[in-house]
């Protein structure tokens, strides 16, 4: 069976995921399709509104063969890293190609950026006079669109691989805040859910939207300021991705901010970036510790979330082929699993006991079989 894999979030599941889904299957005419979905808490370093089992679901349901599991620690990371470990997870599920939007739509020009040197000091140069990460990324990569960045990101992962990368045009902007009737962004969809606006005909995820606890970052801040507030700064600066001191930064903002809107208004500056703040502050709610990464093994092993038939028939192909397939909970590598355990706790945390206990029975439970 051919293989064709996606990244996706579905935070939510829209219109222009259904039209990603169509395309990808056009262009590559495949067999079985795979989309590597970050699990409860996503890239922008914020839980996804809906837990990843009701996205999983969402997804079979629309044409995705087979939901595999992003592991948390490289879906709360920024673009390089939560590229390589999509790529990781679709290499191991031998996928032999990748189809991702694109603002340029021009693969040869994205091709030519993942095959340059970014220099760092060039980064750090354009830091010192004032621009954000994004905007010195920007400065030597002509401007590129979020979409675009993470193409160069995922070109550069397949480099060694027998992957081949495909594009499709972005149909609207990733950050468009703005509702575009039957199509609108990811991002504009959660600030109408936000602001109780209707959703008119942009998702087909309405019915789960208005009937479950949407999770919100600004739900934890409580106990992020709590955190912030008591724990000694030598701690916190043993947190993944906390460095450079950022520590002493965000305990100087809890203490000042009584909300988390202020906190983050007050934390974001030139030189932190509002996706860092959030990611940072994440791993500091999970409490995930550089060490706890560093003592992670290589990514060798695939979770699953949801499959349909045609999706149970490839998992069948894998498992010949003596591809490692976590079809159970206990089949997680050790380090990988606590972490899962322990994020979908935090991910629980805020929510009605009884949907809290159903999350985490299914988090150790099996993945979903949709007909």
């Amino acid at each position: 069976m051919k293989a064709t894999g996606i990244v996706v979030e579905y935070n939510p599941f829209h219109n222009g995921h259904e039209y990603h889904i169509q395309k990808t299957k056009e262009i590559t005419n495949c067999d079985v399709l795979i989309g590597v979905m970050s699990g409860n808490f996503v890239q922008r370093g914020e839980p996804a509104i809906l837990d990843k089992w009701k996205r999983a679901e969402v997804a079979i349901k629309h044409g995705v063969d087979l939901i595999i599991e992003l592991p948390y620690i490289y879906a709360t990371q920024s673009a390089s890293n939560f590229a390589q470990g999509s790529i990781r997870c679709l290499e191991i599920a031998q996928v032999s190609d990748i189809v991702f939007g694109s603002e340029t739509n021009n693969i040869e020009e994205l091709k030519e950026m993942a095959a340059s040197c970014i220099h760092v000091d060039n980064l750090k140069e354009s830091l010192s006079i004032g621009h954000s990460f994004p905007k010195a990324y920007g400065l030597l990569a002509k401007e590129m669109g979020p979409n675009d960045i993470l193409g160069v990101s995922y070109l550069k992962a397949i480099m060694n691989t027998k992957i081949t990368a495909h594009t499709i045009q972005r149909t609207v902007h990733y950050h468009d805040e703005e509702m575009h009737n039957e199509i609108a962004s990811a991002t504009a969809i959660r600030k109408a859910i936000h602001e109780n606006k209707p959703l008119a005909n942009t998702t087909c995820m309405n019915e789960e939207l208005s009937q479950n606890e949407l999770v919100q970052l600004k739900d934890f801040y409580p106990y992020l300021r709590l955190l912030l507030s008591t724990l000694p700064p030598k701690e916190l600066a043993s947190i993944f991705l906390i460095s450079e001191g950022i520590e002493n930064h965000l305990i100087k903002q809890a203490l000042l901010s009584s909300t988390y809107e202020e906190f983050i208004n007050n934390a974001v500056t030139r030189r932190y970036t509002t996706s860092r703040i959030r990611r940072c502050c994440l791993q500091i709610l999970n409490h995930i510790t550089k060490e706890d990464v560093k003592n992670l093994p290589p990514l060798d092993t695939i979770r699953i979330l949801a499959f349909n038939d045609k999706g149970r028939e490839y998992l069948r192909q894998l498992q010949e082929n003596e591809v490692k397939v976590a079809s159970k909970f206990s089949q997680i590598p050790l380090a990988y699993r606590k972490m899962e355990y322990k994020t979908s706790l935090l991910y629980t945390t805020c929510m009605r006991e009884e949907q809290r206990q159903s999350l985490l029975k299914q988090e150790i439970g099996s993945p979903l079989y949709i007909k």
